[in-house]
């Protein structure tokens, strides 16, 4: 039986740090350009002499994709994406007094060796155009919002200047017609794919998830393994309640942890603010949970839960939303 051979990558911008250990004695190390030539000379590194490798590198967004898509084409190679949080706290036990690039590297590389390995499953290429335009979305509102904000505060002063205050609001508009183009672009490539269609028809029968919510949910939910709980969904997204408490002393109260997708904890907010306005069930909810005592910030963060919990159980079973089931109107 071939012996199974472990590595470990540290991911960055430009270069790819890796550690393995090919015999018990000797840890070699190397370092890759991040990019299509640097991956193939990984590959032909880390296959050398016909070995079969496992691989763990550490989710890094788009520094990491284009080198876990590699690796899971090549001959004799697995990957594991692993969540940056469960890789830290791993990296704590082990108590490293330093943090560089190699260390990182050889620190994955004791973590896939010791830990469960989760073989990576990649997403549809049509889901990662489709994220890949809603991330693009998603940055340049965040890139309007602060103009606006700039020219809410030239207003806000005596000494405002009229030629920059005309060259924020030229930029805005052209902000907005590159949001509007981009997410024209989104539902026309949604359009074309019947699967992709169905899913949104699904969301945006959830009260408070309109188109732009839409096109920024659909892609982050669907990139997903299928084998994933409504569970690891809530806690994928960082809204798994974490508590803090240690002997009679420490009790504080329960926080989101908010480790883990800030995409979908982003596109969640604003439809769980319009969903309590304007749905009776959800509004029952809310106020359910602020009689309790939960302060309104509370309450709304257990509806984005809630709604994530009816978004996976709609896109399970293809139904539209049904209030009633979301809780129970007064």
């Amino acid at each position: 039986m071939r012996k199974v051979t472990e590595a470990g990558i540290d991911v960055s911008k430009d270069v790819l740090d890796v550690a393995v250990r090919r015999d018990e004695r000797r840890l070699e190390t190397a370092r890759f350009a991040n990019d299509a030539t640097g991956h193939r000379k990984l590959i032909g590194w880390l296959t050398k002499g016909g070995r079969t490798v496992r691989v763990v590198l550490e989710s890094t967004g788009t520094y990491s994709l284009d080198v876990a898509l590699a690796l899971h084409r090549a001959r004799g190679v697995s990957v594991m994406v692993a969540n940056p949080r469960a890789i830290k706290q791993f990296t704590g036990a082990l108590m490293q007094r330093s943090k560089t690039d190699l260390t990182a590297a050889v620190a994955l590389r004791d973590f896939v060796i010791r830990m469960p390995f989760v073989a990576w499953a990649p997403p549809a290429a049509p889901v990662l155009e489709l994220r890949g335009i809603a991330r693009r979305i998603a940055a340049l509102v965040v890139e309007r919002t602060r103009e606006r904000n700039r020219l809410h505060a030239l207003h806000a002063t005596t000494e405002t200047s009229r030629i920059v205050c005309n060259d924020i609001e030229v930029n805005v508009r052209h902000l907005e017609r590159r949001i509007e183009l981009l997410s024209a672009q989104a539902i026309e490539l949604i359009g074309q794919r019947p699967k992709l269609q169905t899913a949104f028809d699904l969301l945006v029968s959830v009260p408070g998830i309109a188109t732009h919510s839409a096109i920024q949910l659909l892609p982050e939910l669907l990139v997903l393994p299928e084998t994933m709980t409504v569970r690891q969904w809530v806690a994928h997204a960082g809204l798994d309640p974490r508590a803090h408490q240690s002997g009679t002393s420490v009790d504080k109260p329960a926080r989101i942890s908010k480790v883990g997708n800030a995409h979908i904890r982003r596109a969640l907010y604003m439809p769980a603010l319009v969903a309590v306005q304007h749905d009776a069930h959800v509004r029952a909810f809310f106020e359910k949970l602020v009689a309790r005592g939960k302060t309104p910030l509370q309450a709304y963060v257990a509806v984005m839960r809630k709604l994530l919990h009816a978004i996976y159980g709609m896109l399970t079973t293809r139904t539209t939303f049904v209030a009633a089931k979301f809780h129970a109107a007064a």
